[in-house]
């Protein structure tokens, strides 16, 4: 992989992973223009590992709530917010197991759909219809810290559909805190600290096999494609949460359709 290969996949990947156009999905399309068929596995770790640092420097104050849900707790002025940071913490399993449960029992159909482009293309049409249908609810006023475990079941059910490579993550997860009548801004921040665990996990699956991929690659480029992805991922994030108080999101419904219509055309050709 060369330095400017790295630079390209690691913009992708920051930026595609926090915007709801879908990261996966992306990721197939480039590697396929690429020539990359076999995602080098030790890339892979670590430009998700950028990204990881990139919502954790953007959303700290949220991730220190979280880390204060893992101390004891006592009695006085802190107590407070340990117990917030543990009901976050809850409401972030709830939000999870869905997709992980599902992702675990259909891995084999799931990693199937990765190598049909076709299938890329037609769900980047699904995302440019959820993003649609999301704009047109009723906004809400809801925050997160009057969030239910049901509002994060809900918003972990929509999140079983970003399991298919072109529908994205975010994208689902906005859409149904939306439905949910969370508030534009925390629809997004929700969204962004349930991508926490997401990308944790594929770290930590991936991380064993670090060694022994040692050899598939160069470190400069894998290193910087890294850095690339958490600077651009942190502008991702930040981006969106200010667009998100102001504009509409159909802005992505035109790009997804646009791009899954063109994927589906040339397939086909």
């Amino acid at each position: 992989m060369s330095i400017w290969e790295a630079i390209i996949l690691g913009v992708v990947q920051g930026l595609t992973e926090f915007l709801p156009v879908s990261s996966s999905g992306h990721l197939v399309l480039f590697g396929q223009l690429f020539g990359l068929k076999e995602p080098n596995l030790t890339f892979d770790v670590m430009v998700h590992l950028g990204t990881l640092i990139a919502v954790v420097a953007a959303l700290w104050e949220e991730v220190a709530l979280l880390f204060a849900g893992l101390q004891p707790l006592g009695e006085g002025p802190g107590a407070e917010r340990v117990k917030a940071g543990r009901r976050l913490i809850f409401l972030l399993i709830i939000g999870t197991l869905p997709a992980g449960i599902v992702g675990f029992l259909a891995q084999d159909f799931i990693e199937q759909l990765f190598s049909s482009v076709t299938v890329v293309g037609a769900a980047l049409l699904v995302t440019g219809g959820l993003l649609w249908w999301a704009e047109g609810s009723t906004e809400g006023s809801k925050v997160m810290d009057k969030m239910r475990p049901k509002d994060a079941l809900h918003i972990g059910i929509w999140q079983i559909l970003a399991l298919v490579p072109g529908i994205s993550r975010s994208g689902t997860t906005i859409s149904a805190g939306l439905s949910r009548k969370l508030t534009r801004e925390d629809a997004a921040r929700f969204s962004f600290l349930l991508s926490i665990p997401v990308i944790a996990g594929a770290v930590v699956l991936q991380a064993g096999d670090l060694i022994d991929a040692w050899n598939q690659g160069t470190w400069g480029p894998i290193l910087i494609g890294t850095l690339v992805a958490a600077l651009s991922g942190f502008a991702a994030i930040r981006g969106l949460i200010h667009m998100v108080k102001r504009y509409s999101l159909r802005v992505f419904s035109y790009y997804t359709w646009a791009v899954g219509l063109l994927v589906v055309i040339l397939t086909h050709l």
